[in-house]
């Protein structure tokens, strides 16, 4: 029998202290931060050069026009040309500087290309928002195989290329930051939308691990944010998504929610907040008694009414 390293255990049993005060710390610090007016976390991203992917329309122009009422300089993507102009145009109107520019996200040749005239033109990028996503709501059997294909191209792939353009420059000054605009059908799979979830769920693992790469290379002045919302108000949805256990968003709330969460560092958003508590009870439960309630609460028909394709949720 080799003989006991008592040294060996004292340090384990340190160790475990250690991070048993480490968690304490780390608890009062997120309790501090909930009760702290948010005017006193956000940070100044004046004349910072924030780029949004699907800028043309809906909560990605919100976004555009928010981020430059702080005084940040927008740069916004979108396949979407006249669109794309026109979000650039009501900026303008507010007296603050955007940039259109014409991209197809599903295109990695043409993300590097256009993040390479972006950085000549208009400087370096110091927030980029991967908000751009698609979504088409059929069954797994009735689902086209190029509609699979561009929906991973668009709402997972192009983060990557996205990323890879412009995380250079942030790692040589060890300042930036990478939002990504995922969904809570990213953490929970919905029926007429198994290519959508998948595509989601590979955002939100895309954002914990490259957070966890950074902080591991020592970049900690990167920062990431996944933003997880319930499914967000459109007039395209036509009534679609109804559920009786929550109601949708609106593209207004989402959309400051964003910014917000963005200016004060917060790691991980979820919306409405108490998507959190139900994912721990989805964790937790019985699978069977977890679509009891799903059917229950009208989330496994909520996409019958649904027709065709729509932009970001």
């Amino acid at each position: 029998m080799d003989p006991i390293d008592w040294k060996e255990i004292i340090l384990s049993i340190l160790r475990l202290w250690w991070m048993c005060i480490y968690g304490l710390f780390c608890i009062a610090e997120s309790t501090v931060r909930f009760f702290l007016p948010r005017d006193y976390q956000r940070k100044d991203v004046k004349d910072e050069i924030v780029l949004i992917t699907g800028g043309g329309s809906g909560i990605g122009r919100l976004l555009c026009l928010k981020f430059a009422e702080k005084g940040a300089k927008i740069v916004t993507w979108d396949i979407d040309e006249e669109a794309n102009k026109r979000t650039a145009q009501m900026v303008a109107e507010k007296g603050s500087i955007c940039r259109p520019y014409t991209v197809d996200l599903s295109n990695p040749k043409d993300i590097y290309a256009t993040a390479a005239k972006v950085k000549q033109e208009f400087g370096k990028v110091d927030i980029l928002v991967n908000n751009a996503a698609i979504v088409t709501s059929s069954s797994l059997m009735n689902s086209l195989d190029d509609d699979i294909i561009q929906t991973f191209e668009i709402n997972a792939l192009s983060h990557f290329w996205t990323v890879k353009a412009f995380l250079g420059d942030m790692k040589l000054s060890n300042k930036g930051h990478i939002v990504t605009i995922a969904s809570m059908a990213g953490w929970i799979g919905y029926n007429k939308m198994v290519d959508y979830c998948s595509s989601k769920f590979a955002a939100v693992g895309f954002d914990e691990a490259l957070r966890m790469e950074l902080k591991a290379e020592g970049a900690d002045g990167i920062k990431t944010t996944v933003v997880c919302p319930f499914f967000v108000n459109k007039d395209k949805f036509d009534g679609a998504i109804a559920t009786r256990l929550l109601a949708t968003l609106t593209q207004e709330s989402v959309a400051s929610e964003i910014v917000d969460a963005t200016l004060m560092n917060v790691s991980v958003l979820m919306l409405p907040k108490i998507m959190r508590l139900l994912l721990l009870f989805k964790l937790i439960l019985p699978e069977k008694f977890v679509y009891k309630v799903a059917a229950t609460t009208g989330l496994t028909t909520m996409m019958d009414g649904h027709q065709g394709e729509w932009e970001e949720y």
